[in-house]
């Protein structure tokens, strides 16, 4: 049997940048084992599968898959395969064209608004289906040791390492500077009893120090545990990370936009829109926005 299969480079509106994403369609007739089988083989940060809706009315139902297991959501997953499914509805990967891809994910239903124009990359965005929540997090010292830093160096203003949580779990970690930024590690010795997988998705260092002046932070992400020891652009982590902007830069309300780089160290520079809207003080709406490009078209016999 051969199922059709894409990749797509996403977060990114070049090819050979981004995070590199599979998408393989009619996945039906497929067990749970062979997609895991078919993510570890495809080896990527995420391969996606992409089913029948439960609900006629929407466009598909998605399962996100990572070489080591299942999640109920990913932000480059959601965002490359309502780009592929709005272009495969339109017949073409280069004509005009709005849609909203509507997919059923673990976590819930996602809307997708894609924005398709000759000559430019597809653009899209979706609301966050569910809002981060705090959880505990590993001393400032413990992490250290486990991302290769001293303690002196994480930490900036009023920044200090933090968890949340929608859908996966991020250790969030602010670094004093980039330089110390790209020194940072996966310390095997100490990372799995800093950042035990049952507890913790991925560890997420960031700082503002960036590479464009259009960007408000730098970041990396690593998720060993998940077989992804480093990802070139984690949309589920922006969307936790949009609590710690608002929380700690005392954002007021309306509707405020930061640009987020990633991935640039290891050769995959990669740009994600974070829009947050408050309002009475609180965070309402977390917003993910970006670019994703086609790069492959086939089949994989299965």
């Amino acid at each position: 049997m051969a199922l059709p299969l894409h990749t797509l480079d996403v977060f990114t509106d070049r090819r050979f940048a981004g995070n590199p994403l599979a998408v393989i369609r009619e996945a039906d007739g497929l067990s749970t084992a062979q997609m895991q089988a078919i993510s570890r083989e495809l080896n990527l940060s995420e391969t996606v599968f992409v089913l029948k809706p439960q609900n006629p009315a929407h466009s598909a139902r998605i399962r996100i898959f990572t070489p080591n297991r299942e999640l109920p959501f990913a932000g480059h997953p959601t965002l490359g395969a309502a780009i592929l499914l709005a272009q495969l509805r339109n017949g073409s990967a280069d004509g005009d064209g709005d849609a909203l891809t509507v997919l059923e994910e673990e976590i819930g239903i996602v809307r997708v608004g894609v924005r398709m124009r000759a000559g430019e990359a597809p653009y899209a965005e979706f609301d966050a289906p569910k809002l981060p929540e705090p959880a505990p997090a590993p001393a400032r010292d413990r992490i250290a040791d486990a991302v290769g830093l001293l303690p002196r160096e994480i930490g900036f203003e009023n920044h200090t390492p933090q968890c949340l949580a929608a859908g996966n779990a991020f250790v969030f970690v602010p670094v004093a500077n980039r330089e110390a930024l790209d020194r940072a590690r996966i310390e095997r010795a100490e990372w799995a009893r800093v950042f035990p997988v049952e507890t913790y998705g991925g560890v997420y260092l960031y700082t503002r120090e960036c590479m464009h002046t259009a960007s408000a932070f730098h970041a990396r992400m690593f998720a060993p545990a998940l077989g992804v020891d480093e990802d070139p652009a984690t949309g589920s982590a922006a969307v936790c990370f949009a609590r710690a902007v608002h929380d700690l830069d005392g954002l007021p309300d309306g509707t405020h936009r930061r640009q987020i780089e990633q991935g640039y160290l290891m050769g995959r520079p990669s740009l994600i829109t974070l829009t947050l809207v408050v309002a009475g003080g609180r965070l309402e709406t977390v917003r993910i926005g970006g670019a994703a490009v086609r790069v492959i078209d086939g089949h994989i016999a299965v």
